[in-house]
């Protein structure tokens, strides 16, 4: 009996340690697959915040709590079965429903892009695409959608990056870590936008500080953030535009169209040769621009095809307002 349970204690501990080494496997795995994905979560990053700008700041924090539980169903509910499926099932659909995703993002970035130099003609295009919208809430709930709209394609990015580190892992471990990355970067990313949209306020509250130290810093923060706000609303339009061409650039390369990929590789090769100042560094910027060309390309050509064939369709679909 006493050796009966011995065995049993042997075999108990034999789980449990075979248990944490599946969980630190899984970790190990989590935090390799995150670093891979690091370019595409700042960017993520960048991206976000623009959808609270010209906001009341008391619906800054419930907004972008919303975009972040619709940024976890996304991951946790729609692309982590898709892309175990679509690794299982059909691995050949992954790249081309990514680049239909980087169509989106080309179309958004450069739409920002147009509104920055055309307001007004900008302003004319989405309300022909979207309809006009004057109600406040009906306002939040469209920078909602298209903010989430926006994560799914990063997110699905990022899932993507994912997949291929644990490709050769059983499913179950390919699971975990999606979830356990999808997890992870949701509230990083989201975490860090919502300190940087309620900066400002910290900054009021450190102006108003008995402490005299303080005040400085608190007055700084409440006017650099507006400033830092629009700087970080054009980097994350300069992210759609790099992370949409990047996506359409490695797209057409894995499906046999590697011309625009040796292009441009041979181009920022010698803009890295010709300048010899920080080579991959000066490689890396000169891909990134030509990718963001790109996009722009691409998405100026969609912002025409949703301007003269799908806002026609869709203002005949779109009920009548009363």
């Amino acid at each position: 009996m006493a050796t009966g349970l011995i065995a049993l204690l042997d075999d108990i501990t034999a789980i449990a340690k075979l248990a944490a080494a599946s969980l630190d496997d899984v970790a190990a795995q989590t935090v390799k697959a995150s670093t891979k994905a690091a370019g595409v979560v700042i960017d993520d990053a960048a991206v976000t915040p623009r959808y609270v700008v010209g906001l009341t700041p008391e619906r800054e924090l419930p907004i972008i709590a919303r975009i972040a539980f619709g940024s976890l169903k996304n991951k946790l509910l729609f692309l982590l079965p898709g892309a175990l499926l679509l690794g299982y099932f059909a691995p050949w659909a992954i790249t081309p429903l990514l680049m239909v995703g980087g169509i989106y993002l080309c179309y958004e970035g450069a739409e920002k892009l147009y509104g920055a130099v055309f307001p007004h003609a900008a302003h004319a295009h989405e309300d022909a695409v979207l309809g006009a919208t004057s109600d406040p809430a009906a306002l939040e709930n469209e920078k909602v959608a298209g903010a989430i709209r926006t994560d799914f394609i990063l997110s699905a990015e990022i899932m993507a990056l994912t997949l291929s580190t644990v490709a050769d892992a059983s499913i179950y471990m390919q699971g975990t870590v999606l979830a356990g990355v999808g997890i992870l970067i949701t509230l990083a990313v989201y975490g860090a936008v919502a300190l940087i949209v309620k900066a400002d306020d910290a900054g009021v509250a450190l102006a108003r500080n008995p402490v005299s130290l303080l005040r400085p810093l608190g007055r700084g923060l409440v006017l650099g953030m507006p400033v830092f706000l629009k700087f970080l609303a054009a980097i994350g339009t300069a992210a759609m535009l790099w992370v949409g061409g990047s996506i359409l650039v490695h797209g057409l390369a894995q499906m046999g169209q590697a011309g625009p990929e040796h292009f441009i590789h041979d181009i920022s090769e010698r803009v890295a040769l010709t300048l010899q100042v920080a080579p991959g560094l000066v490689g890396w910027l000169a891909t990134s621009a030509l990718q963001a060309l790109l996009a722009i390309v691409v998405g100026a050509v969609t912002i025409v095809i949703m301007g003269n064939v799908v806002a026609p369709i869709w203002s005949r679909l779109r009920p009548a307002k009363h």
